[in-house]
């Protein structure tokens, strides 16, 4: 474990250095490429050809391509996608107004295979501003903002409203920085998850505010050195490992570490759920310094998670979860089971530690516990007891 948390503190110094000031000389405003921003014209064909023109710009020296999306006006998109690999060694996007999908379904002119907005094969991509994208919770397309294969990602400083699944996916990327955005979505949507992260190694997510109807953040398969941290996550289901292993599948997550995250009113807090049958495996997981106001489900692990089902069939694999670390939680639970260990019979859960772990009802006086099945590992100054770790 110490081995990870120094590649973690080697890869922060080298994200805050690329974090700076962005030095720009060559810029190109949507507004210049016939874009009207006033909420009723579709600007999707001059937005696409402003990003063309600064993706095929050829910088110099420490200048970075830079595309303006100004502030005070919006912008209305139909599904775009932004294609890489791009002439200059960086590119920015800075919105300061806000991008919008188009409100019904009926004005879609083309129907996207999996998101809104989609860039693809783009490096150093920076984006950031103080401007919104509002993808107008229309239930048919899939992620708000998708980014596949875009390594030494830099995203920042947007509020992600109204999307209609997922507000943000991270696919096939390296070296991604992800701070200081709100994300907004109702308690009831279904299945808007904050931040989606699969296939992805050294990911850095921090000093966010997260409230969805989903998880706030989910680590999928495929990711692998994931860090969290000053994640202020409510309303959602908190931040989870998968879920992994569904029919069949294999599925790795390896190196993630949570910390300094509070949870408020969410229906999860530090969750690990697997479906019965899968294979692979979830290894090497801290959630520390967890705050918990109101959580409802503050500890889960769910080996036989079914998506809600409670008659799992019994299954001959099973995705092996082991060496999971609890540490430093406190505040208060929703439900009287604050602590679930729900592992299969098959290999269990294996090195589970929970130290220092101090979780009461928001119900003065009431008890609260914590289920134990198939776990095998240890717990310290634990409030409450689990006595299967003792």
């Amino acid at each position: 474990m110490q081995d990870i948390l120094i590649s973690f503190f080697i890869f922060c110094i080298a994200s805050s250095q690329l974090l700076g000031i962005v030095y720009s000389k060559t810029t190109f405003d949507v507004v210049k490429f016939g874009a009207v921003g006033d909420g009723q014209t579709d600007d999707s064909e001059a937005i696409v050809n402003a990003w063309k023109a600064l993706c095929g710009a050829a910088a110099a020296g420490d200048d970075v391509p830079t595309l303006t999306v100004p502030g005070g006006k919006t912008f209305l998109l139909q599904p775009s996608e932004f294609e890489g690999p791009c002439k200059s060694k960086s590119v920015h996007i800075q919105v300061s107004g806000n991008l919008m999908a188009p409100k019904t379904p009926d004005a879609w002119k083309v129907c996207p295979s999996y998101s809104w907005l989609s860039f693809r094969n783009v490096d150093n991509l920076i984006l950031d501003g103080s401007g919104k994208i509002d993808g107008q919770g229309s239930a048919w397309w899939s992620k708000a903002l998708q980014f596949h294969r875009c390594d030494h990602l830099r995203l920042s400083g947007l509020t992600h409203i109204n999307s209609p699944r997922s507000h943000i996916g991270i696919g096939t990327s390296n070296d991604v920085d992800i701070s200081h955005l709100t994300i907004i979505a109702p308690d009831e949507s279904p299945n808007t998850d904050g931040i989606n992260v699969a296939n992805s190694t050294y990911v850095y997510i921090h000093d966010s505010k997260i409230g969805t109807g989903d998880d706030c953040i989910a680590i999928s398969s495929g990711a692998s050195n994931v860090r969290i941290a000053k994640i202020a996550c409510g309303p959602g289901h908190g931040i989870s490992v998968g879920s992994l292993g569904a029919n069949g599948a294999y599925a790795a997550v390896e190196n993630v570490y949570v910390r300094d995250c509070s949870f408020n009113g969410t229906q999860n807090g530090a969750r690990i759920k697997t479906w019965p049958g899968g294979s692979g495996y979830a290894r090497n997981i801290t959630f520390e310094n967890i705050t918990l106001t109101a959580t409802k489900n503050p500890i889960i692990i769910d080996q036989q998670y079914c998506n809600g089902a409670h008659d799992c069939a019994k299954q001959s694999k099973a995705v092996l979860v082991s060496n999971v670390r609890f540490t430093d939680f406190r505040g208060t639970c929703g439900n009287e089971e604050a602590i679930k260990l729900d592992c299969n019979h098959i290999s269990g859960c294996q090195n589970i530690e929970l130290v220092k772990i101090n979780i009461t009802s928001t119900v003065p006086s009431k008890k609260v516990y914590a289920s134990c099945n198939n776990a095998k590992g240890n717990s310290g100054s634990t409030v409450p007891t689990v006595s299967c770790l003792e």
